[in-house]
This record gives C-alpha cells, structure tokens and sequence, in this order.
C-alpha cells in the first residue's frame, strides 16, 4: 500500500478516534478486562486474549468488540479504496501506542508484554 494511502486510512482512523469502535456501554468492562490482564491490543487491530483463564465475559466481549471493529475497517478499507489488511495493520498500530501503562501488547511477530 502506497505510503499517500496509508496516511489516508491513518487520518480516517484518527477522525473516528479508534477506541470509539466500542460503543461506551462497553468501555467499561473492556477497561477492566484490559486491566485485569485478560484481554490486550494486537498489531492486528483486534483484541487478544491474554490469559487462558480470562472468564467467559472477557472473551465474549473480545469477540463482540472484533465483530464491530472488522464491521467499521472493511467500511474504512472500501471508503479509501484500500485493503482490510491495510487497515487493521494501521489502526492496530495506533491502539498499540495508545494502550495504557500495564495494559498488555502484542506488537507483530511477537508475544504479549505490558506496556
């Protein structure tokens, strides 16, 4: 993907502020979870589970926020005649950077670690 097309996913992604693709009912578990350790920011741009002993709840609500976010980036991808591909990598890098302090990452090729 061309380097003009990538800042034009990355400005779209900015104009929706990525952590809106959660509607704000689900804010707060999410944030919990991120903060249990349960669930974490991948550089696909989806949630991870962190722990095998995540409760059923942290894993339905990684699914359910997945399920919106691929929703929300095959529209962005279409918009900015672009790859899905392209644009989970994109946003994925920026939920990465904007991952709080203890919350856990895993950037690509690589395993989970607290930021």
């Amino acid at each position: 993907m061309s380097f003009k097309k990538r800042i034009a996913v990355f400005c779209f992604a900015l104009v929706l502020g990525c952590p809106i693709f959660i509607s704000q009912a689900q804010a707060g578990p999410l944030e919990v979870a991120k903060a249990a350790g349960y669930l974490g920011e991948q550089a696909n741009g989806y949630l991870g589970v962190v722990s095998s002993s995540a409760p059923a709840q942290a894993v339905s609500l990684a699914k359910e926020i997945n399920l919106k976010r691929r929703a929300k980036y095959r529209e962005i991808a279409q918009k900015n005649q672009t790859t899905l591909q392209a644009v989970e990598a994109v946003v994925g890098q920026k939920l990465i950077s904007r991952a709080s302090p203890g919350e856990f990452i895993q950037p690509a090729g690589g395993s989970w670690q607290r930021k």
